[in-house]
């Protein structure tokens, strides 16, 4: 997808070289701005209004803020320490309001001259500090701040009423210096090229991009705000969507071999096996699924559904129709213990239809091989061979499966299972062993809002699986506060019990391995195996104990509440092995309780395990704690899942385990995760690690942005798909696309 180089423009010029080096580096450091460009379009996340101070009352604690409000009165104290010991420690206390609270500026040392001179009763400022209690007050310890003048013909009602923008600052770097820096590149925004077509701006009636830039950071009033934020909201969908626009127009030029299944093949036998009728849901997505097979350009389609949905069954038919017409199937899995459980659940599926080539194969059967890292070699040298001969149609791995050694007889398909674990190099990488582009199919069971596929996915065609197969049992989810109510705690295990022994399993999940202090699996993060921060920022204080770990809950368990019980853990470091042969054990009913980390997340089926204990609940998201619940209630017996918190009733992130409880519908769940976090950990940036490329536009709220911009831009690429007659837009694109940027657009 190579765009056409750009012209340089004064919005590339470095920051170092307008602002000076110190400035540029803390810039480039902790925001992430490096160009002239880059600082035009750091937004300010709100504006004050000189004579409108701010609610001092509704503070957060430890969280660096920026206030304006008036000095009420400042004191002087002198007092002996020990490197003052005659009485010569000064300390200022300044007291400061708004009308609705008050809050003590405290500064000492030499550090009170300056504003001892400047801070006097009745003078107006900038604040900005973390915010801390003393003596169980609201204080900010030495606050940087800036006196706020009017200019000298400037009238009482122009100062009072101007708009002062706080930009996305911190402790290093104070909004109003932002402000001033702004101040000095400002006249640079005249120069900004306009990524949108002339007509498409005129026809919507929205500003130019040089006045939307000066009235966003130099507003003379709210509206100003409003018709700059309208237009560049419009810029970001605009051009995310021609970027994605333009890689949909690429991957359709692609040629592919069609895949028909052959009446009476594999698939016929395979559903003639089946002891259940498909859903209609399922019925639906198979017949997309086909229909792109069936064509000569390689199918890109995104498979989601609610867990249980029964995805891996439809991405099976798929598979297997390419095996019907001479073609081979592969399926890519982002762990071993998930690549042997799809490849165990593939097998007793298929029957004697898995065994190709051996006796007691049926007519038209395959090989189905699984290839993974911890193979042993012959193991690995009879899956390779029969991968290039043709004679396996079906192979299961994980990124093993791209090596360079590993070529295939006829690749026809790829499943990519749980997407957001692989990063687009191995896509690729994969993609490329066919003689052709195979077709691709993309499954996940994180549901994901409409506006959210439009955005991340919007290079795949989207299928949605959201019935549940029938004979599903329901779950129930209750929060067990264990700090407020141990006996909560003590009844949870009762009920494990009672589930054991009634017939039935459970899992125990924590969020840490243990033994060595480590921080987690290494199935936490997918990237860098550390455990996440916090979900929400200030719930850092109540994560002071270490997360509970595997190890030591499932001792404390076989020998306290679950004494007599079969207890065993799985965790991401043991040996392959060993990890399948704890499954195969918990799956055989060989085990009452597995205690294990988040490496039964995806894909593991034990229909007999009815319930789950999720520790420490708290540190897990949203979309994590439901696909986890999904584990349990997968046989004709009622699920239950607890999910156990320390965490106070009004913690925000108690309120995100009420709301998990309170549905089983993993798109409103989206919804409210979405709206919890950060846009751009939504948004692939959290496992990318570079600043999302949304500043304005919010993908829940801006929906109709999204769709629209969408469908101006499959125009606009239709008509022009190297932009040729679109130079601004070119630009826009290519400071889109750049290196990280275009993983992110391909999900890496």
């Amino acid at each position: 997808m190579d765009l056409v180089p750009a012209l340089r423009e004064p919005l590339e010029q470095p920051l170092k070289s307008v602002l000076g080096p110190p400035t540029a580096k803390v810039m480039a450091e902790h925001l992430g701005l490096h160009t002239v460009g880059d600082l035009l379009h750091h937004y300010p996340r709100r504006y004050e209004e000189r004579g409108q101070l701010t609610h001092l009352a509704d503070l957060p604690m430890d969280e660096h803020v920026t206030v304006v409000a008036q000095v009420a009165d400042a004191r002087l104290h002198t007092f002996a320490s020990s490197k003052a010991p005659r009485g010569k420690g000064q300390r200022l206390e300044v007291t400061i309001t708004d009308g609705s609270g008050r809050l003590q500026l405290v500064f000492f040392g030499n550090g009170v001259h300056k504003p001892h001179k400047e801070l006097l009763p009745g003078t107006r400022a900038m604040f900005a500090g973390r915010v801390s209690v003393f003596n169980r007050r609201l204080q900010l310890a030495h606050p940087a701040y800036e006196l706020l003048h009017g200019d000298a013909e400037e009238s009482v009602e122009t100062w009072a009423g101007a708009l002062i923008p706080i930009y996305p600052a911190t402790a290093k770097l104070e909004s109003w210096k932002i402000g001033k820096a702004l101040q000095t590149v400002l006249p640079g925004a005249r120069d900004a090229v306009d990524p949108l077509p002339g007509a498409l701006r005129e026809g919507r009636g929205m500003v130019p991009l040089p006045e939307a830039l000066l009235k966003i950071h130099r507003p003379q009033t709210r509206a100003d705000i409003e018709e700059a934020r309208a237009r560049l909201k419009w810029d970001e969908a605009f051009v995310l969507q021609v970027a994605l626009a333009r890689r949909r127009h690429a991957d359709a030029l692609l040629p592919a071999v069609a895949r028909r299944p052959r009446p009476d093949g594999l698939l016929t036998a395979f559903d003639d096996r089946l002891p259940f009728t498909l859903t209609e849901g399922q019925q639906k997505v198979s017949k997309e699924i086909f229909d792109d097979l069936a064509t000569e350009h390689p199918m890109h389609r995104l498979l989601q559904g609610e867990v249980g949905s029964g995805k891996t069954l439809v991405a099976l038919r798929a598979m297997l129709a390419v095996v019907d017409a001479g073609g081979q199937a592969a399926m890519l899995a982002p762990t071993e213990v998930l690549a042997q459980q799809h490849h165990r659940s593939v097998t007793e599926m298929m029957g004697e239809l898995a065994e190709g080539g051996m006796l007691g194969g049926a007519e038209n059967a395959t090989k189905v091989v699984l290839l993974t890292g911890s193979m042993g070699a012959a193991a690995r040298r009879q899956a390779l061979l029969d991968l290039a001969t043709g004679e396996a149609g079906l192979v299961i791995g994980t990124h093993a499966l791209i090596e360079d050694k590993v070529q295939f007889h006829d690749l026809g398909l790829v499943v990519v299972d749980e997407q957001h674990r692989f990063g687009v190099e191995q896509r690729d990488a994969l993609r490329g062993k066919g003689k052709q582009p195979p077709h691709l199919l993309v499954m996940t069971a994180t549901p994901i809002p409409r506006t959210v596929a439009m955005t991340v996915f919007g290079d795949l065609e989207t299928s949605v699986l959201d019935q549940l197969p029938a004979g599903r049992s329901p779950i129930a989810s209750h929060v067990v506060p264990a700090a407020d109510k141990p006996h909560f705690l003590a009844r949870a295990w009762e009920r494990v019990r009672e589930e054991a022994e009634g017939g039935h399993q459970a899992y125990v999940v924590c969020p840490r391995i243990g033994d060595d202090g480590d921080d987690g699996d290494e199935d936490d993060d997918p990237k860098t195996g550390k455990r996440k921060p916090p979900a929400v920022a200030g719930e850092a204080d109540a994560e002071k104990r270490p997360p509970l770990a595997v190890l030591d809950v499932a001792d404390h368990l076989a020998k306290g509440p679950l004494r007599g019980l079969r207890v065993e853990v799985l965790h991401g470091r043991m040996q392959p092995d060993d990890k399948d042969a704890v499954m195969r054990r918990f799956a055989a009913g060989e085990t009452d309780v597995l205690v294990a980390t988040t490496v039964i997340e995806v894909g593991v089926n034990v229909p007999n395990a009815t319930a789950m204990v999720i520790m420490d609940a708290d540190r897990f998201g949203v979309s994590q704690l439901h696909q986890l619940r999904g584990r349990v209630g997968r046989g004709s017996a009622p699920g239950l899942c607890l999910l156990v918190t320390e965490m106070p009733e009004a913690s925000p992130a108690r309120q995100r385990l009420v709301a998990v409880a309170a549905t089983l519908d993993g798109f409103e769940l989206s919804r409210i995760d979405l709206e919890q976090r950060r846009e751009g950990d939504v948004l692939g940036q959290a496992q990318s690690g570079t600043r999302s490329s949304l500043r304005m536009l919010a993908v829940i709220e801006d929906e109709e942005i999204i769709a629209e911009a969408r469908e101006e831009a499959a125009a606009v690429v239709a008509a022009d798909p190297d932009l040729e007659r679109l130079p601004g837009l070119r630009t826009a694109l290519a400071a889109l696309l750049d290196d990280e940027r275009e993983q992110y657009l391909e999900k890496g």
